[in-house]
Order: structure tokens, then sequence, then C-alpha cells
């Protein structure tokens, strides 16, 4: 009886429950939707943070300039004894280039964006002074048959990464503005890419196949990301691919490496023996690696352990685990690259970011693909890692201006002027970072954009004037070359999907 009772109240009280829940339905549907849903874990909500992208490229560099010194110092060690004595002397080198180079990281923690682009056409004019000069006897030195180096008390210094610096602030200066003013294709292709090509040109006089390949990928990376037609950047890349085929088969020690490559048992005591001693290195070292200092290759077996093929030492070393780790590093470096130029609202930012991002991979890929055998050998170093002292003083800069960028996205902009603490920036002792303001003619062209059309003119517009208008638009396309009609036209200049999102900014 107690239980037929029990059911007949829970039978009573279902209505009320119904109309309780549809109440409560019609309460949620009556209160706005949140357009964006909370972070679920701990992670989400700390990529979430202003601050993190800041925190992320700091992490990165670091990591990657503390492994770099290590691998260096076990990688130089017997080389260096046999020069003077001494097993310090390559190493000594590199800190001191690192330390040079943290300095430059830290100048460019601390440079208004402003300062950065009105120098950068006067940058990139001396850089091209600089690699003049180093082709002049006496001046610049020779070094591998290549003469790229100045010389000063015993330390060395390369023009053509400098040159690759300024290059790529320019570069991203001039197509973030002319990109804003709606210039057309040839006018912002003719400063940029005949800039680019006496620079080539003086590195391939040297000549220098891995500078070449280095600053062509910064070409080809501020063209993707600029939003340019893709006949443009594919243009643009069978001409590098070119004259990178051109410099492989002209000399006689690249063009042995290309035959080495294409046949690696034709000559394992001559042009092949690095490559194969790479393969031999990698395979000693296994899953695990024989330990930190107790590789076997860095003995004399494998010339330019310390530089070019530190890659394989790393995997002798630290086995196939240490390989994939710092391949990891360089997947994450990628990503906080590609996320610093997403949140960035200034396009020079965002797109000198994105460029710097592809340079350094680009140059890791390169480099790895060659110490296994996939690429032939180009001498590109492993940035942070190689020992090249005005590489690694050169890579910390650019990562310095890619953490000034991320300093410089909204999020980070508003949580700082806003007073929020972040231990790092105190410690560093940085300026409040400045938001982006669009500039005049951005300005203007969002009012007339936003300006509300009469509307007697919206009901006396028709058929007959849009034709013409499309008359207009075509024949200012066909005194283009185009032939395409006004709207393609604008289109085309409009910076579509993930690589040119938005190059206006976000307002």
């Amino acid at each position: 009886m107690i239980g037929v009772l029990g059911v007949l109240d829970r039978l009573r009280r279902r209505p009320d429950a119904a109309a309780g829940a549809a109440s409560a339905d019609e309460a949620t549907a009556a209160k706005p939707v949140e357009k964006t849903a909370q972070p679920r874990t701990r992670f989400g909500a700390w990529l979430g943070r202003p601050m993190t992208s800041f925190h992320l490229i700091v992490a990165i560099a670091a990591l990657l300039t503390t492994l770099g010194l290590i691998m260096v110092l076990s990688a130089s060690g017997v080389e260096s004894y046999g020069l003077d004595g001494s097993a310090w002397r390559i190493f000594g080198k590199q800190v001191l280039w690192t330390v040079i180079g943290l300095f430059g990281c830290y100048v460019a923690l601390r440079m208004p964006v402003r300062f950065m682009r009105r120098t950068a056409f006067a940058g990139y004019a001396f850089t091209i002074v600089l690699l003049v000069l180093v082709l002049i006897p006496g001046i610049g030195t020779l070094s591998n048959g290549s003469r790229g180096w100045f010389v000063i008390y015993g330390f060395s210094m390369q023009p053509s990464e400098l040159a690759k610096i300024a290059f790529a602030i320019w570069g991203a200066h001039l197509l973030a503005a002319r990109r804003m003013e709606r210039a057309t294709l040839s006018e912002m292709l003719v400063p940029l890419v005949p800039a680019a090509g006496v620079a080539l040109v003086l590195i391939v006089v040297q000549p220098d196949l891995g500078q070449t390949v280095s600053l062509g990928i910064i070409l080809l990376a501020l063209l993707w990301y600029a939003g340019l037609p893709l006949r443009v950047f594919t243009t643009s890349l069978a001409a590098i691919v070119a004259a990178a085929a051109i410099m492989a088969v002209t000399e006689g020690y690249r063009s042995d490496r290309v035959r080495s490559w294409l046949d690696p048992d034709a000559d394992i005591q001559g042009a092949g023996y690095q490559a194969r001693q790479a393969k031999f290195a990698l395979a000693n070292g296994g899953i695990f690696g024989d330990g930190l200092g107790q590789g076997t290759a860095k003995w004399n077996y494998l010339p330019n352990a310390h530089n070019d093929f530190i890659f394989a030492i790393i995997g002798e070393e630290l086995g196939f685990i240490g390989g994939f780790g710092l391949l990891a590093l360089f997947g994450l470096f990628a990503y906080t690259g590609m996320r610093i130029a997403k949140r960035s609202a200034d396009p020079f930012l965002r797109l000198l970011t994105a460029t710097t991002t592809m340079w350094v991979i680009g140059q890791s890929f390169i480099n790895v693909g060659y110490v296994i055998g996939l690429l032939p050998v180009t001498g590109i170093q492993l940035p942070l890692i190689s020992a090249g002292g005005t590489s690694t003083a050169t890579t910390l800069f650019m990562i310095g201006i890619m953490a000034n960028a991320a300093r410089h996205e909204p999020e980070a902009v508003a949580a700082l002027r806003a007073g929020r603490d972040d231990r790092m920036n105190r410690i560093l002792r940085l300026p409040l970072p400045e938001p982006y303001a669009p500039t005049r003619i951005e300005a203007l062209r969002d009012r007339l954009r936003s300006r509300p059309q009469p509307a007697g003119r919206q009901r006396t517009t028709g058929r007959a004037p849009a034709r013409s208008a499309e008359r207009r638009g075509a024949g200012r396309a066909g005194q283009n070359g185009g032939g395409r009609r006004r709207g393609a036209v604008s289109a085309q200049r409009r910076p579509t999907g993930g690589r040119a999102r938005a190059l206006e900014g976000r307002r």
C-alpha cells in the first residue's frame, strides 16, 4: 500500500516538475548565449592568458640556447684541443657571441615599433654596403672557398646574416604599408624583388649557397604571408630554385656534394664521406644515445661536427629521444611564432613574425634534412644549436623582435597598461607597450566605408550604372594587364585566407 501511494505521489508531482523544467528552459533561452566557451582545463586557461605568447617564446629561446651551448661544448672539445691545446676555444667564442645575441635580444625587446620601421630602409642599405666591402680582397676574408667574413682580432662576422635581418624588417614594413594603401601588384613587387636580387647577387658572388637559400626563404615567406597572388609566389620559388641549382652545379665541390647525395656509394672517401659519417653517428646513438660527451664521431671522424653536422652528434649522444625532443622544441617554436602572428593587430609585426618563424623553421628543416640524407649538403646551420657566432646573435635578435610582438598583442597591451603584474616584465624592466593605432590613411578609409549612403542614391542605382562601373573597372584592370573586372581586382588585392588574414589590422 505504501508503495502504491509513493507511485501516485510521484505521478502527481511530475507535471509540476515538467512545468519547472519548462520554465527553466525558457529562462535559459531568454538569457543571452555566451559567444566564447570557458576553457575546461588549466592548460586551456593558461593558453588564454594575455602574456602566454611572450612567456612561450622566451622559454623556448632559453631552452634552445642552453642546449646549443651544451652540445657545442661537447662537439667542439676535440677540435679545439687540436688547434691550440685548449678544449674551450670554440666554446668560449660561442659563449661570447651568445652574450652579444642576448644583449641584442634585450634591445629588440625594448625597441619601439615606430623606430624599427623608420630605420628599416637605412639598415638594409647599410648591409648592402657591407656585402660590397666583404668582396674586396684585403677587407673580406676567404674561408672554405667563400669570401664572406670580416675578421677582427680573431672574431669573424658574416654581413650576409645582418642582410637577412635587415631585409626581413624592411620587406615587412614595405609590404604592410603598401598593402594598407591598396597599392597595385607592380608597386608592391618593384622595390622588394629588385632589392632582394641585389643582395642575392652579392651573396652568390662570394659564393655562399647556404646564405642564398636562407635569403630566398625570407623572400618567399614575405610574398606568401603578404597575400600576393599565387603566380607571383610560384615564379619567385622557381627562380630561387633555379639559382640554387645553378650554384650547385657550377662549383666543383658543390656539384660533388650533389652527386654524392644522388649516389652515396660513389665516393665514400671523398665528397660523400661527411654525409656517410653523419649517418654512422646517428646509427650509433640508437634510441637513448651513448651519453652526453661520450660520442665518437667528433674524434675527427665527422668534419664540422660542432657546426653544420651538430645534429648528428645530438643523435649519437642523446639518441632518438634527444633528436626528437629537439625537433619538438622547433615545432613548439613554429606554433608560438604563428600564434603571435595570428594575435597581432599591427600588420607589420604580423608579417615580420610569420616571416621570422618560417626563416628559422626552414633553416632547421634543411639542416636536419641533409644530416639524415634527405637533402644535399648546403652548409646551412641549425639555428641556436650550431656553433656560429653571427648566426646565433642574429637569431636571438629576431627572437627578441618576436617577443616584442608578443607584448604588443591587444590582450597583452590591455593587461599591461591596466596595471596587471607580470613577473618577467618586471624583472626585465620593460616599458609598457603602445597600443596599435591605425595610420591616417587607414582611419580615413574606415570612415569612408562606415559612412551610410543616401537612400535616394541607393534607389536610383540600377543595372546600367553597375554595368558602367564594371566597364570602368574592366578598363582599369586592362590597363594593369589583368583584364578582370573591378570587383575581381579588389578581391585579389584584399588579403584573404589564413596566410594573409586581415593585414589591415584589427581596430
